[in-house]
């Protein structure tokens, strides 16, 4: 759920929980938990962004964006001190990555490098996407504006999405085109396609040669 509040220390087990579910290279046993803290750039990122989102929550001024450009620094993760995020966010590489001011991550969400979760511009209020649970976004990809990314769907590297995307879906593509799922962009595209071919079939006839 997103937003839900946890302790740190609880957020720590969380952030292992994820690393240990997404990536076979990690290590076992004290070997893996040593990497965990040490050579993680996405959960050091995470771990800074904690601190400075309640040092935001807690009306602090300038400290918590501080703290969110030396994590940017020390890891090449931008992640603002007002997104809101929830338990178990896997990023993996981690190396530009942006998270918005209004962002709004849920559960057990992993993003690859080089992801954008941005605003489009001249927008005022909600102005991020908003990721379901259990969402995955691939490397180089934008997800910009004030769109929601529903439960379990699936980004495909390197896309830009600016509308809705439908619980289970997978989207690829610049701009990202839907290729299952059942949401409206999914339906439109498929009575395009419909017409489509009916007018080939309608220019076939009329010229009596077969249109591909």
């Amino acid at each position: 759920m997103i937003g839900k509040g946890m302790g740190f220390v609880d957020a720590i087990a969380e952030d292992w929980k994820a690393v240990r579910r997404n990536d076979p290279a990690l290590p076992a046993g004290w070997r893996g938990k040593g990497e965990f803290v040490l050579c993680y750039p996405g959960v050091h990122a995470l771990w800074l962004y904690r601190l400075a989102h309640g040092l935001h929550v807690s009306k602090i001024p300038v400290l918590p964006r501080l703290i969110s450009h030396l994590g940017r620094w020390l890891t090449g993760i931008e992640i603002h001190p007002g997104a809101t995020i929830g338990r178990g966010l896997f990023i993996d590489h981690g190396m530009g990555v942006v998270i918005g001011e209004t962002a709004e991550i849920g559960d057990n969400v992993s993003l690859f490098h080089g992801v954008t979760l941005g605003g489009r511009g001249g927008e005022v209020g909600k102005r991020h996407p908003t990721l379901e649970d259990n969402v995955i976004v691939g490397a180089g990809t934008q997800v910009l504006g004030p769109i929601t990314i529903g439960k379990g769907a699936k980004v495909g590297a390197g896309s830009v999405v600016l509308e809705d995307v439908a619980p289970g879906s997978t989207v690829t593509g610049e701009q990202a085109r839907v290729r299952d799922g059942s949401g409206p962009l999914l339906r439109r595209i498929e009575e395009l396609e419909r017409r489509i071919e009916e007018m080939a079939l309608l220019l076939g006839s009329s010229t009596g040669q077969e249109v591909a």
